[in-house]
């Protein structure tokens, strides 16, 4: 896979117009930091997900460098909003801000997030390393630990726990449940649980 960088406009990134040497090799340095961010994305999104400890640390509150961090509940529909939000790769560059993550966690949350939530959320997500400040801004980046905990979080919903619990649904109607392995196995084993105990009371 190829990978490259277009620049529209130099003045995005305080760089002008005009065709010197040195404004071309402040575009390369551009160029060259946000293939190298990307990169270590798609490498990162690849990587073997945190480990049992490294996500009870991040689930659970703790204690990191004698300040309280709150935890970050694995299914929790604000926790999975903000995850969602700040993984994403429009985000490695310039990073992220309060007004970002506002708006695109009211997107996916479809209802209100405001400042003082996100304010919130961005302390617990420093606090557990998840982010960091970059340096005389208030934007953030993930860390690399950040990155493989929110694309765990966000895969590991959208791609086995959506999609499963759809199939376990008793309304799922019968003409699509037919054709789910699991919807069949989980209402066979429905089945068998309630003749179970149905035949133990009756034995009492």
């Amino acid at each position: 896979m190829r990978t490259e960088t277009v620049i529209c406009n130099t003045r995005d990134f305080g760089i002008g117009r005009r065709v010197t040497a040195e404004h071309w090799k402040a575009l390369r340095a551009v160029g060259d930091n946000a293939n190298q961010r990307l990169c270590d994305a798609q490498a990162a999104d690849a990587r073997p997900a945190p480990d049992v400890a490294t996500f009870t640390q991040v689930t659970r509150p703790s204690q990191i460098d004698g300040q309280h961090a709150p935890g970050l509940p694995f299914g929790d529909p604000r926790v999975m909003a903000v995850m969602a939000a700040v993984v994403g790769f429009t985000h490695l560059l310039a990073g992220f801000d309060n007004p970002a993550l506002v708006r695109t966690v009211t997107a996916l949350l479809g209802c209100s997030y405001t400042s003082r939530q996100a304010t919130y959320d961005l302390r617990r997500l420093k606090r557990k390393e998840l982010i960091v400040r970059l340096p005389g801004h208030h934007r953030y980046q993930l860390t690399p630990l950040g990155r493989r905990v929110a694309v765990l979080f966000t895969k590991v919903y959208g791609r086995v726990l959506a999609p499963g619990l759809a199939e376990l649904d008793p309304r799922l109607p019968t003409d699509l449940a037919r054709h789910s392995n699991l919807a069949q196995a989980w209402r066979q084993l429905d089945k068998t649980l309630n003749q179970f105990t149905n035949a133990a009371l009756t034995a009492a």
